[in-house]
């Protein structure tokens, strides 16, 4: 009988604590199918990618200065993110281990290399985030991926993309800058084994010949699945973007 009696008491206990609280949710939202699926995606991701994390300085003066200069020069608007996409493939290009992935068998011993460098671009749409995907960008100049890019956002904005222009990411970039936001850590999509996540190009004062400059210095953030590349793999690719950036006429 005592047992009986705890154990009514316990699942009361239960019941009460399941039951919302009217006072601090007064009226509840319902998630989109787009929230509900990234959700999900991010979820397994953060399970099953075990992800370090570094982060770099890319002085961008000399690009931000010249991308007028390209976008008159190419005869269409390059934005940052076409130079950062640009910068990324032809990195992963150079580091193949970026986008290589684990065997799908239980045992995971081999690592496979991604035939393709499709670089998945975040975009803020009315419907959620959603991540168009600029294929063989490795293979494309600055101007093909600058159309692309502006034909992508405009289509996920629009909610015109389709789902062939969804698919294939073999790597990934976030870039929050517009938004204010200095630096952060990006989610590793569940395709990928990384992701370069890229902050608000900000005016910084540095050392220069003795004398004090100010100069516009953009954070990278990469997330790396550790199972796939080492720390000193993923160091140097993340060099080699920031050298890209730093001198833009290699990206052209």
């Amino acid at each position: 009988m005592a047992k009986a009696a705890l154990d009514d008491s316990a699942k009361q206990r239960c019941r009460k604590r399941e039951k919302p609280d009217e006072g601090r949710f007064a009226s509840a939202v319902s998630l989109s199918r787009i929230q509900k699926l990234i959700g999900q995606r991010m979820l397994a991701s953060k399970r099953n990618k075990p992800c370090f994390y570094i982060e770099s300085k890319a002085d961008v003066t000399e690009l931000m200065g010249q991308r007028q200069k390209f976008s008159k020069s190419l005869g269409v608007r390059v934005t940052s993110n076409a130079f950062l996409i640009r910068a990324l493939a032809r990195a992963a290009k150079a580091y193949p281990f970026m986008i290589g992935r684990l065997d799908s068998g239980d045992c995971g011993d081999n690592i496979r290399i991604a035939d393709a460098v499709n670089v998945g671009f975040a975009v803020n749409a009315p419907q959620g985030v959603i991540v168009p995907v600029i294929k063989d960008a490795d293979k494309k100049t600055l101007a093909e991926i600058a159309h692309e890019e502006k034909l992508f956002t405009e289509k996920t904005r629009s909610n015109k993309l389709t789902l062939a222009e969804m698919e294939g990411e073999t790597i990934a970039l976030s870039n929050l800058g517009a938004y204010g936001i200095d630096s952060f850590i990006g989610i590793v999509p569940p395709p990928a084994t990384t992701i370069l996540a890229v902050g608000n190009v900000l005016p910084m004062v540095i050392p220069e010949n003795g004398r004090a400059v100010v100069r516009k210095i953009v954070r990278l953030t990469l997330a790396v699945d550790r199972r796939i590349v080492e720390s000193t793999y993923a160091a140097r690719f993340l060099k080699f973007i920031t050298e890209q950036l730093e001198e833009p006429q290699q990206l052209a």
